[in-house]
């Protein structure tokens, strides 16, 4: 069965949507099976993608509501070779529209049951709050992902994801745990970088992935181009720096114990 992890930060411009898209299409360059689900209102992992959020009939928000099943719903893109959920505005309705639906909190768990054996990955770029859309988020993934920039803030945020992840947990989702700790937009010039990045190793250990993701201007421009970094510039530092992410999810995923 396929792995689900919700790529999630309650506080915005971490590159958490720049993680999905390029952690994606990293994942498929390395033969895996990926399906990505855009669950941000904004839609940016849909637009990055490639696709017209726009012009898309039927998205998360007609999953979500049971107005169709996940394969009806699904797009694919050209450029990362992945399946996508796609999102747009529409999905702004759903956060009151699902508080009128039985088991609300577990409806995008129970629309992914019939696909996950299809695919070794399923990753959930979620909002950057912690709504009824990323409840459904946690409630339906096996791990979850946190980008984070090492700067003062960011220690103050990922404290409170935490205890969210943990409420969750002890409410929807007993077997959900972090997966892991990202640093994005890494820049070693920085000394506050280098000491919050201190602080995330002596706190989460292991947990704390060893890819760094650093500053990159072509990571920036890719979803411009509605592509990721690997088809924008595949010898780029921020394509390269997924790519070992990809490499380094899958070695983890494969020393853990089935």
């Amino acid at each position: 069965m396929g792995k689900v992890f919700a790529i999630a930060n309650q506080k915005g411009g971490v590159a958490k949507t720049t993680t999905c898209i390029n952690l994606a299409a990293s994942l498929v360059a390395t033969k895996r099976k990926v399906l990505l689900i855009d669950l941000d209102p904004q839609g940016n992992a849909t637009s990055g993608s490639g696709v017209d959020k726009s012009a898309v009939e039927l998205t998360i928000y007609d999953v979500l509501l049971g107005n169709c099943s996940v394969d009806e719903a699904l797009q694919h893109c050209e450029h990362g070779g992945y399946p996508l959920l796609p999102a747009n505005r529409d999905l702004t309705a759903a956060e009151v529209e699902l508080l009128k639906v039985p088991n609300r909190e577990l409806r995008l768990r129970e629309a992914l049951a019939p696909v996950r054996d299809r695919f070794d990955y399923i990753l959930i770029d979620c909002p950057p709050t912690l709504s009824m859309l990323t409840v459904n988020a946690l409630a339906a993934a096996d791990g979850v992902i946190i980008p984070m920039q090492c700067e003062y803030y960011a220690l103050e945020g990922l404290t409170d994801l935490v205890n969210s992840i943990q409420r969750i947990a002890q409410a929807l989702n007993p077997g959900l745990k972090i997966e892991g700790l990202l640093r994005t937009m890494y820049d070693p010039r920085i000394s506050l970088a280098n000491e919050v990045s201190e602080q995330l190793k002596a706190h989460f250990g292991d947990r704390l992935y060893d890819t760094i993701i650093p500053r990159n201007v072509r990571l920036a421009e890719a979803p411009s181009y509605g592509m990721p970094a690997l088809a924008y510039d595949k010898q780029s530092r921020g394509a390269l720096a997924y790519l070992a992410l990809a490499g380094e999810l899958a070695r983890r995923q494969a020393a853990v114990p089935a």
